[in-house]
């Protein structure tokens, strides 16, 4: 594993940015990508939720890349300036339009909000009957297909992160891994192995085990990313990845860059 593609900065809900740098250094990386959280969806919902949590990188991204350019002279691994964009089915024109102009090294995209909230809100959707919670997890893959369908984006982070929600978790079919697979399969867009949870409350690595071999299944190759957020999780997220490709006996995509 040779590249972490997936890590946060202040300029979002992440650490300074030589510290990030510094600490995949020092955990073995010989690139980083910079992926902070960006969302430019036109709904209300969207634009109210970004200014509530001060995710403004849409904004302040050429700040962003200044820093980036005054940590790599200083840096001895690679640094990528990317994006970590959420994905709203109708948004894709406005993303499109951002990504165009911002010329990030990279995008990643992700599916964070379900029935207008955060998918992590277990309070949420452990009210709901378990027909309501199955059709959530239904639109979640509605997303998925589509974010894989709209060709945006060089990797999918977390292609299952409702797993990390115990009122959703279990949910998903067959039927929607393989039709996410399928997707993916046609798609320039590479899904992540995520280590986010793994060492944490859930527990597991995005894809689960089911979505994993439907994703083998059809020829579906894999990235990987820490999805840090401090510089004390990227060392040992790397090894817990390390050691899990080795268990999948995969060798992850590096991305061309």
């Amino acid at each position: 594993m040779r590249t972490d593609y997936h890590t946060h900065s202040t300029y979002s809900d992440g650490s300074f940015l030589q510290w990030m740098v510094g600490a995949a250094e020092q955990a073995g990386f010989e690139a980083v990508g910079i992926s902070d959280h960006c969302n430019v969806c036109p709904a209300p919902e969207h634009v109210g939720r970004k200014k509530l949590m001060g995710f403004n990188l849409d904004e302040t991204y050429h700040r962003r890349r200044e820093a980036i350019e005054s940590v790599r002279r200083r840096a001895d691994i690679d640094v990528y300036d990317a994006v970590e964009m959420d994905f709203e089915i109708g948004a894709e024109a406005a993303i499109e339009r951002f990504l165009s102009t911002a010329e990030f090294d990279y995008a990643i995209g992700s599916v964070h909000f379900l029935d207008g909230v955060n998918a992590h809100s277990t309070s949420h959707f452990s009210s709901k009957s378990r027909a309501a919670r199955e059709a959530d997890v239904e639109a979640y893959f509605e997303k998925l297909v589509a974010l894989a369908d709209s060709e945006l984006f060089e990797i999918a982070a977390h292609p299952d992160l409702f797993e990390r929600n115990s009122a959703l978790r279990g949910l998903a079919t067959q039927a929607q891994y393989d039709r996410a697979a399928r997707a993916f399969a046609r798609s320039r867009t590479i899904p992540e192995l995520n280590a986010g949870r793994a060492l944490r409350e859930y527990g597991e690595f995005h894809p689960a085990p089911g979505f994993l071999e439907a994703l083998a299944e059809y020829g579906v190759p894999l990235t990987a990313g820490t999805d840090s957020h401090d510089p004390a999780e990227i060392g040992p997220r790397r090894e817990a990845l390390e050691t899990r490709l080795a268990e999948l006996a995969i060798d992850p995509v590096e991305l061309a860059l």
